[in-house]
């Protein structure tokens, strides 16, 4: 298992990024001003971005570590399995679960406004989870069966006429 203060700096930026999104949020429902709901637009589009960046950030290192790591979305995005220490784990998916409540129940409550908005804030919570599970998490050796090994590189045909090549053909034997 990864020590538990392992990306804490992911950790304390979803935090604080969670408690202005549900600050602002909150403010904005009640007062439904005109600043408040620029602030409102603002953050909620603020995280979004961040967490659209982190998203793409976890995802490419993600594809790094495959190499090596048998990696599911699930384990990447929530830390299910032994991805994370039970203390990062619980940390980071309540951390997501506020900001979804928050949103869904913010743009319930004020139907057809700006409020609407931060329904994009959880993007922000997924993608962290995603980068701090692509640095930090854990996942079992992947496993490279004996035909793959033996398998080579793949060729595609020149022409598209062209019959496809012996182990493209190959690669669906064992469907029937």
């Amino acid at each position: 298992m990864p020590p538990d203060r392992a990306g804490s700096a992911i950790i304390a930026v979803d935090t604080a990024g969670t408690a202005m999104f549900v600050a602002t949020a909150t403010l904005e429902a009640v007062l439904l001003q005109h600043w408040s709901e620029l602030v409102g637009i603002a953050v909620a589009l603020g995280l979004f971005v961040v967490g659209c960046l982190a998203f793409l950030a976890g995802y490419l290192q993600a594809i790094q570590r495959s190499r090596t790591d048998e990696i599911a979305i699930v384990n990447l995005y929530l830390l299910g399995g032994s991805t994370a220490p039970r203390r990062v784990l619980l940390r980071l998916n309540l951390l997501l679960a506020a900001q979804i409540v928050v949103a869904v129940a913010t743009a319930s409550v004020r139907p057809f406004t700006t409020l609407a908005f931060g329904v994009l804030a959880p993007v922000f919570g997924l993608g962290l989870n995603g980068l701090w599970a692509a640095r930090h998490g854990r996942f079992p050796p992947r496993i490279v069966t004996a035909r793959a090994r033996k398998r080579g590189p793949r060729t595609t045909p020149a022409d598209p006429t062209d019959p496809p090549a012996r182990d493209q053909m190959e690669q669906n034997a064992d469907h029937g």
